[in-house]
């Protein structure tokens, strides 16, 4: 199917009255779950309103599901990685040290065949706003089945959205300062190999001596390449959100870069984090944000990959 570029006319809201719905998980039940700092997860209903489950406390942040239909949180201002029982709303720390060090800024967790949890640590800055600078301490990390936890991963700027391929031969990852995206290739044994960059620069960088605790202006903030969360489709494009610059993009597999949808002014897709698809065709489309109190829905002219509680 062809790349075309979504029109921001048929984009709409959807969950209105969430708090910081970073990210989105849509269970193989149907049901859409949202990321809400009111509860632990929202589930959004057809009709857009909202069920409030769990308390987790801190910022869920990215979200995903597991094969029992549990959602597993990434605790953003708190550090642990957390699991949610959607029936009856348990929150539980499944993660909050890897090898003696302490989790600051758990990003985002995907669950694979195994059942094992890749995540990322965005950055031990504090706050995390420093971590604008470009520093390059986030990391990639990987919870056991037994429930250990192993590093895999260090050295990339402000670790961020991940995704697997449908082989899981390869972990793509989001550097944000970096404005790129990385990709490992995943040993026999589980072990990563070396980054190398997936696609180009997605932007300009934030300039050298940039404030952390005040924004660049407007302007400035549209042409940054500052890549949030990231989700592959069904054909292998890597859809990435670029979250100033209010634009979603996809990489596809020759490395072309192809915008799907922006909102240069910010006026309905604003701070855009992360790409969810659902739905009977897998082409039913959602984007998170850290700005608004809801989550967009659209449809997809590519079906997503189904995620491992979606196949």
């Amino acid at each position: 199917m062809p790349l075309s570029a979504i029109p921001l006319s048929s984009v709409t809201r959807f969950g209105l009255g969430l708090q910081r719905p970073e990210d989105v998980v849509v269970g193989a039940d149907g049901r859409v779950w949202a990321s809400d700092q009111a509860s632990a997860c929202a589930e959004i209903r057809p009709d857009g309103t909202l069920r409030r489950v769990g308390k987790a406390g801190g910022a869920p942040n990215g979200i995903n599901m597991d094969r029992h239909g549990r959602i597993v949180i990434a605790n953003f201002f708190d550090g642990p990685v957390q699991r949610l029982d959607v029936e009856t709303g348990h929150v539980e720390v499944l993660c909050s040290e890897v090898e003696g060090v302490q989790l600051t800024a758990s990003n985002y967790p995907l669950v694979d065949s195994k059942g094992r949890i890749w995540c990322t640590n965005s950055t031990f800055a504090s706050p995390w706003e420093a971590a604008l600078d470009g520093r390059a301490d986030g990391f990639v990390f990987r919870i056991e089945t037994d429930g250990s936890a192993r590093k895999l991963a260090g050295g990339l700027q402000f670790a961020n959205g991940i995704a697997m391929d449908a082989d899981e031969s390869h972990l793509y990852v989001c550097q944000t300062t970096g404005c790129n995206v990385v990709r490992y290739a995943i040993g026999a044994d589980g072990s990563l190999g070396r980054a190398e960059p997936y696609g180009p620069k997605l932007g300009a960088s934030i300039p050298a001596g940039a404030s952390a605790t005040e924004l660049p202006p407007a302007e400035l903030l549209r042409t940054l390449g500052l890549t949030d969360g990231c989700g592959l489709d069904a054909e292998g494009n890597l859809w990435v959100t670029l979250v100033t610059a209010n634009k979603i993009v996809a990489i596809k597999p020759s490395g072309e870069v192809v915008t799907m949808l922006e909102d240069p002014g910010g006026t309905l897709m604003n701070h855009p984090t992360n790409v969810s698809w659902g739905g009977a065709d897998m082409c039913d489309l959602y984007v998170g944000s850290i700005a608004v109190d809801y989550v967009l829905k659209m449809r997809s002219p590519v079906p997503g990959l189904p995620l491992v509680h979606q196949r």
